[in-house]
């Protein structure tokens, strides 16, 4: 079972809650996986990349986020 936050609104321990939430449902992946036949070390292996690659999303992300700030800045410095 999923806990519901607290509340709402942001709180010290909304990402702590999120992640203890989020457990469970890794677990019954992993457990579907190992059922299926995969070897634990492929379905950590995979989690890790899925982590990883997620990771690399956000840099690019960020990346082109500030290019396009860079970029509407010299646009209005024009005008």
């Amino acid at each position: 079972m999923i806990n519901a936050p607290r509340h709402e609104r942001d709180y010290p321990d909304r990402e702590i809650d999120f992640q203890e939430a989020m457990e469970s449902g890794f677990q019954v992946i992993v457990d579907c996986m190992l059922e299926a036949g995969w070897r634990r070390g492929e379905v950590m292996r995979s989690l890790r990349r899925l982590i990883a690659a997620d990771n690399m999303t956000q840099k690019e992300n960020a990346k082109v986020e500030a290019e396009l700030a860079i970029a509407r800045a010299m646009i209005r410095a024009r005008k």
